[in-house]
């Protein structure tokens, strides 16, 4: 009978939670400290008294048995009751349900869970609470988890793994693209029905665990599972897509190699690993891997998250292009009754199991010999050739040892010359940036230089891609905010702003910055941005006496504009510039509008009536008025001395400063 597998984390050493810290070394100080792993539970276990088997939950949800416990929660099989289906459902712990801000982070991602619909997704049906117990209610998977499969038929081709890691992209990818980070890719979180399906879990609660308002028994936890935490989840607590990138791959990488790339002794000790090596190419490992499913690991797994596929979309790209290539899977046993899954008897599985899937044709049945007595002695007579082929391969070279020498600092071509004559192959692993190791030559290698291995193994190298540098991007005239913005994703920081005049950058824009732009920096180096003040002021420029088209000239040369109003002027010549406002000197805004007084001459002085008037008063009137004054005799005396005759007629207006001719006699 298959066995329900829900959330599952079985309670081995490498797989055990961490505490959030930073990974420098192997040091216990880091604080790292175990939590409970749910334990999947036989029925004879749940025959242990439960007080909640025999329980309706909310009058709906009838309670069968206990399936698996854990730090978090403990998983039961139901009844609905209303719609008379068998459903899984999850309560939460006591502990955990007397926080009041986790049961509100709880509840809602449970509602978003829920909107995560995918054939390929463990689905969400309702969430509730009686009487203090807090609860989610799941479909019921009957079948085995991929964990399940490895423990009881080893390790899988190639193809078969790559038929099961395509639904599961399927359903990270759904989940992404709603949004989600699942945070928890493993071989006990991905569940194979009876009939063939594939179905990921535990999309809910570890998101929940995850929330800044944790309680004291989740406080500083990192919800994951170790020997799956991607390098960034391990130093900074952080997870995106590219994170679920990183624990599919790991989870490719032991299905075709039979165990995970790093173990230790303790969680900090695997985490490390996560943190400061590189995932070994599967080839290393076992080899015959192609180097397409090698290459495809080694990105997937790659420690920077900027060079891994971007999310599990792209990265089910390649695996599809991949899988193409390489011949159909073997179907095997599921404990089902379909067709489709018949038993596969382990003496003929010569790849091992696969789940068939809707992208592959129909598997073939395969059914057992009837004569199992021939078929157990062709098998041992099979087992002794087999034995003395591979005795007679280690003995001609097989199991040959030689040392790895140092190829650190050549090139991939120099280092591949150094290996060739000691019969080893060089692979890259991927690339790094170096503050030391020129671009295109070796940073390290796995296994290190003077590690002794087979005769033929492959080596594999992270390349240096050089100093890490990021450019300055162009940002004139740009706002603040877009600026801040262009650097910030440029792997730089603003590190302040300074202002300065432009005469075509308009106020508040950025001119540019500091240093300038295309000057390459190291990630995370302050920028300062240059922003506009707009135009410089000018100094408005001394137009008296000059001529109204030379001062209008002048004005529009600065950039300034004008008015003209006029006066008269005892002083300055018509339609020449008296004075300015504002005066000659000031400093202005380009633009800004200069008033310009221009001379109308000198005023004009009406005559008076001098007739008879003492030559002395004549005079006297006149130069008062600004007149000036000529006096002619036409006796050639004056006896009389009284003006008889002035050149200009009463009341006539002449210019300040005009000449009247006066007679006396």
């Amino acid at each position: 009978m298959g066995r329900i597998a829900v959330i599952a984390r079985i309670a081995e050493p490498h797989r055990s939670h961490i505490t959030i810290g930073q990974i420098g070394a192997p040091d216990p100080s880091c604080g790292m400290s175990y939590v409970d792993s749910t334990i999947m539970e036989s029925s004879a276990k749940t025959a242990v008294a439960d007080p909640l088997v025999g329980r309706t939950l909310d009058g709906r949800y009838r309670i069968e048995d206990r399936i698996a416990r854990g730090g978090m929660a403990t998983v039961y099989s139901a009844t609905d009751l209303r719609l008379d289906r068998h459903v899984a459902i999850k309560i939460m712990h006591a502990s955990l349900a007397e926080d009041n801000a986790f049961v509100s982070r709880f509840v809602r991602e449970a509602k978003s869970a829920a909107r995560l619909s995918d054939q390929h997704v463990v689905a969400v049906y309702d969430q509730g609470e009686d009487s203090g117990l807090i609860y989610l209610v799941m479909e019921y998977v009957p079948g085995r988890t991929v964990r399940d499969v490895l423990r009881e038929f080893g390790r899988l081709t190639p193809e078969q793994a790559l038929t099961i890691l395509d639904p599961v992209l399927q359903a990270l990818d759904a989940a992404h693209a709603a949004g989600f980070v699942h945070r928890d890719v493993k071989p006990e979180n991905v569940l194979l029905t009876d009939d063939g399906r594939v179905k990921v879990a535990d999309f809910g609660l570890a998101r929940a665990i995850t929330a800044g308002n944790a309680t004291a028994a989740t406080q500083g936890l990192l919800i994951g599972t170790v020997a799956y935490l991607s390098p960034e989840q391990v130093q900074r607590g952080i997870a995106d897509a590219r994170s679920d990138v990183y624990g599919a791959g790991i989870l490719l990488y032991e299905m075709i190699t039979g165990a995970v790339p790093f173990a230790g002794e303790t969680p900090l000790a695997v985490a490390y690993q996560h943190v400061n090596a590189v995932v070994p190419v599967p080839s290393s490992i076992r080899p015959g891997i192609t180097a397409e499913v090698d290459a495809l690991v080694a990105r997937a797994t790659e420690r920077d998250p900027d060079l891994r596929y971007r999310d599990a979309g792209s990265f089910l790209a390649d695996v599809r292009r991949i899988r193409s290539a390489l011949p159909a899977p073997r179907p095997f046993d599921l404990g089902g009754s379909n067709a489709s899954t018949l038993i596969v008897p382990l003496a003929t599985m010569q790849t091992g199991p696969i789940v068939q899937n809707s992208l592959d044709a129909p598997p073939q049945v395969t059914r057992a010999p009837r004569n199992k007595r021939k078929g157990v002695i062709a098998l041992l007579i099979f087992s002794v050739i087999a034995a003395l082929v591979a005795g007679a391969a280690w003995f001609l070279g097989v199991g040959k040892k030689v040392a790895v020498p140092s190829v650190t600092g050549l090139t991939t071509t120099a280092a591949q010359a150094r290996l060739k004559p000691l019969n080893l192959t060089l692979s890259v692993a991927g690339q790094q940036f170096s503050e030391v190791v020129p671009v295109g030559q070796i940073i390290s290698t796995n296994p290190t230089a003077g590690v002794d291995v087979r005769d033929g193994s492959n080596v594999t190298a992270i390349v240096s891609k050089g100093l890490e540098r990021y450019a300055i991007p162009q940002v004139a005239g740009m706002s603040v905010a877009d600026a801040t913005a262009a650097i910030t994703d440029s792997s730089l920081t603003v590190g302040g702003q300074t202002t300065t005049y432009d005469e075509k950058i308009p106020k508040g824009k950025v001119v540019g910055t500091n240093p300038p732009a295309s000057q390459k920096l190291k990630r995370n180096q302050q920028v300062t941005l240059i922003v506009s003040k707009g135009p410089a002021p000018v100094p408005v420029p001394n137009l008296a006496g000059r001529s109204l088209s030379g001062a209008e000239k002048t004005l529009t040369n600065a950039g300034l504009t004008y008015s003209v109003s006029r006066e008269y002027s005892k002083t300055v010549p018509t339609g020449h510039v008296i004075s300015t406002d504002p005066s000659a000197g000031s400093k202005v805004n380009r633009g800004d509008s200069v008033s310009l007084v221009v001379s109308k001459g000198p005023p004009l002085i009406t005559v008076p009536d001098l007739y008879k008037t003492a030559e002395a008063d004549a005079r006297s009137t006149l130069t008062g008025l600004g007149f000036k004054v000529t006096v002619t005799y036409p006796l050639g005396i004056a006896p009389f001395g009284r003006v008889v005759r002035q050149s200009e007629p009463v009341g006539t207006e002449l210019p300040w400063g005009s000449t009247i001719s006066i007679d006396v006699v």
